[in-house]
């Protein structure tokens, strides 16, 4: 008799996908938010170093240095709106002229990332929380 309910006990199933459940689950549930956070965190990385470039660009028609200074910022100001994880106070702006070439002109932004939503989430191991783009573009043409 023993015996019998040896084997009934290991042939039974009932409980296997619950086990598994349980298992699997919290892997699976870490791996869906990291990539959640590290989609947003891109984001945001894209939208700095797009900003960086877009304010160089626009730095160009400067004829001085704080000519070309007051471009960038003001461009950076104005079009911080559009960008959904860019807080504009949570970043800072440096447009100078490069000194190894003083025919090209930078523009370096820092942005603190800790307002953003991935910190809370529970995942894998995650990047710095300030984010650096730069751009540097030749003044006067080619």
């Amino acid at each position: 008799m023993r015996r019998k309910s040896l084997f009934s006990f290991i042939r039974k199933t009932d409980g296997a996908a619950a086990l598994e459940f349980a298992i699997i689950a919290p892997v699976f549930f870490m791996s869906v938010f990291s990539m959640i956070a590290y989609g947003i965190y891109l984001g945001a990385a894209h939208s700095v170093q797009q900003l960086s470039a877009d304010a160089a660009r626009a730095a160009v028609a400067g004829l001085s240095l704080t000519e070309r200074q007051y471009l960038a910022r003001n461009y950076i100001q104005q079009s911080t709106l559009r960008h959904p994880f860019i807080n504009a106070q949570k970043l800072s702006v440096l447009t100078t002229d490069d000194p190894a070439n003083p025919g090209q002109f930078t523009v370096t932004l820092s942005y603190n990332a800790e307002d953003l939503p991935i910190w809370s989430l529970y995942a894998f191991a995650m990047p710095d929380k300030e984010i650096k783009g730069f751009s540097t573009i030749r003044l006067g043409g080619i």
